[in-house]
């Protein structure tokens, strides 16, 4: 991923807050045939690896799980991003060499992916994608609420990632090019959008 030196995420800890914060990963191989892509949440284990561990799970029936993988595996976490109007820079009125922009937060995430289907680890890999989610909104569904054999088939029915993270990179495009009243005026344009996305991205505006 290219990342000016501007726009690096450095912190480690800050790139594994965006990864928590993501609710979904797209992940990424590519084959003989190809790249192949799966849209799938995916839980950290920050403390498994030099640079942590990631979890998922696909369905058995989609061929990503069974595709011969070359070279390593990526996954990418999307945060918050909104259009930049070249109408909002100051410099604007003094030379009109402005152009349309995006900022824009994402992590990049690389590794060796392996695919596992044991009952035990897929059981214990539901439960805590589930006790993750279900905690953010206050709920109080468990994997063990459901009958036992229907569980047992949902398992049956899907295929474990673990993604094992050697290449982590964070990038966050703020307008950190732009001087100080240019980025005010991004600011001042994405703080009065009707998008709350376009809201949250004034507030990480550095000015």
């Amino acid at each position: 991923m290219y990342i000016p030196s501007a726009f690096s995420i450095t912190e480690r800890s800050d790139i594994f807050g965006m990864i928590r914060a993501c609710g979904l990963a797209t992940f990424i191989t590519a084959g003989p045939d190809g790249p192949m892509v799966t849209p799938l949440p995916m839980l950290l284990n920050e403390n498994e690896g030099e640079l942590g561990t990631l979890y998922g799970h696909i369905a058995r029936a989609n061929p990503h799980g069974r595709s011969p993988v070359v070279g390593d595996a990526v996954a990418l976490f999307s945060g918050t991003d909104a259009y930049i109007s070249p109408g909002w820079y100051a410099s604007k009125t003094e030379h009109h060499k402005v152009v349309p922009t995006w900022n824009y937060e994402i992590i990049e995430a690389r590794g060796a992916v392996e695919f596992f289907d044991d009952r035990s680890r897929l059981l214990d890999l539901l439960s805590q994608l589930t006790d993750l989610h279900e905690g953010r909104r206050g709920m109080t569904w468990r994997v063990d609420d459901a009958p036992a054999d229907f569980i047992d088939m949902q398992l049956r029915a899907i295929v474990g990632v673990r993604l094992p993270i050697s290449s982590l990179q964070g990038k966050r495009k703020m307008s950190q090019n732009r001087n100080a009243q240019d980025r005010a005026g991004v600011a001042r344009g994405l703080d009065a959008s009707e998008r709350e996305e376009d809201r949250a991205v004034a507030r990480l505006i550095p000015v």
